[in-house]
């Protein structure tokens, strides 16, 4: 019961953040995010690995291992969440969510075809259920770009999907590039599943030191990349409300990390995987409650992201263990248990 309930802390501090990320691009950029938000994140991970063991790990890891924990960083931490940022300055965290979702669709393509895991039935089914927020999404596109339903906020979506969709190739193909980062540093065995290994982290030591290093990378190219676009000089010019919120979402972004690790040291990942996709609710709920003024919340879009949360789960968990606990219809199990 303490593993659930850390969990459910987890997701629910994850949607606080992004909540608070949110409000940060309402008068800061993503540039400024980024060098908030990323850079800041790494003293609490430098001690959170040291904890688990995660530097020594590291002495004993392979220049292929550097190179995959730095290219994941990049995906996820840079590329993903600088589009991430983007999108939601756009679209509003609200409208930009399900088309976040389809990452782990993306991640689940990847596992498949570089991997070579299989391809199951309730994949199938959660595919078509994730997909369904993004299709709401693009047939209200008219509706949503106009200036109604009594809100100051008018998306861009044009902007806001096209960042979108270069957040879902960055959240969604960096998982691949953990899996095979923790392979080569000797942390996973070769046959043991994605989300497994993604979402438990595999070995704590290895996959805490991963983590460290891919925002150590990640860092490094924030800081290239404002260098390069003036971004620190700009920081004096930033608000103070934009200042607050970003480091209120980097510092969130720690302490969630800090419950899920400890959620997966003490539940299976089983459990702890459909209570993690819960982070979209309470991204909703929190961004009703801090960004109402700023967001879409409407109840096609409301019920698209539930669906989504539910797509996102029969993705995430073993199929195998999740049919045996729902005990279904034979038809239905051989249905959903069918394999590519």
């Amino acid at each position: 019961m303490s593993g659930v309930v850390l969990a459910l802390i987890s997701a629910a501090i994850f949607g606080f953040q992004n909540a608070a990320a949110r409000r940060g691009v309402i008068t800061a950029t993503p540039l400024h995010g980024m060098i908030i938000t990323v850079p800041t994140v790494v003293p609490l991970l430098a001690l959170i690995s040291y904890c688990l063991g995660g530097l020594a790990a590291m002495q004993t890891w392979s220049y292929q291992t550097y190179m995959l924990a730095g290219a994941a960083g990049v995906m996820h931490f840079v590329i993903g969440r600088f589009s991430n940022y983007n999108s939601m300055q756009a679209l509003g965290s609200t409208l930009s969510t399900p088309i976040q979702q389809l990452s782990t669709v993306a991640s689940l393509f990847c596992a498949v075809t570089i991997l070579g895991e299989s391809l199951t039935g309730l994949n199938i089914f959660g595919i078509a259920l994730v997909s369904i927020g993004p299709a709401l999404l693009i047939a209200g596109r008219r509706r949503y770009a106009s200036s109604e339903a009594g809100t100051t906020f008018v998306p861009d979506l044009k902007r806001g999907i096209l960042h979108g969709m270069v957040c879902v190739v960055g959240y969604g193909g960096s998982p691949i590039l953990i899996v095979l980062a923790l392979q080569s540093a000797g942390g996973l065995a070769s046959g043991e599943k994605l989300v497994e290994t993604y979402l438990a982290g595999g070995a704590f030591a290895h996959s805490s030191a991963i983590l460290l290093f891919s925002y150590i990378f990640a860092s490094a190219c924030v800081i290239i990349m404002s260098l390069n676009s003036n971004g620190f000089n700009s920081l004096s010019s930033m608000s103070r409300e934009g200042l607050r919120w970003f480091l209120v979402s980097g510092f969130m972004i720690a302490v969630s990390q800090v419950f899920r690790y400890a959620a997966f040291a003490l539940a299976p990942v089983s459990v702890v995987v459909p209570i993690q996709r819960l982070s979209v609710i309470f991204r909703l709920l929190f961004n009703w409650y801090l960004n109402r003024q700023y967001e879409r919340i409407e109840a096609k879009i409301v019920i698209g992201i539930i669906l989504s949360v539910f797509g996102a789960a029969a993705l995430g968990v073993d199929t195998t263990v999740a049919l045996n606990w729902l005990d279904l219809n034979p038809v239905i199990y051989s249905i959903l248990n069918w394999r590519l």
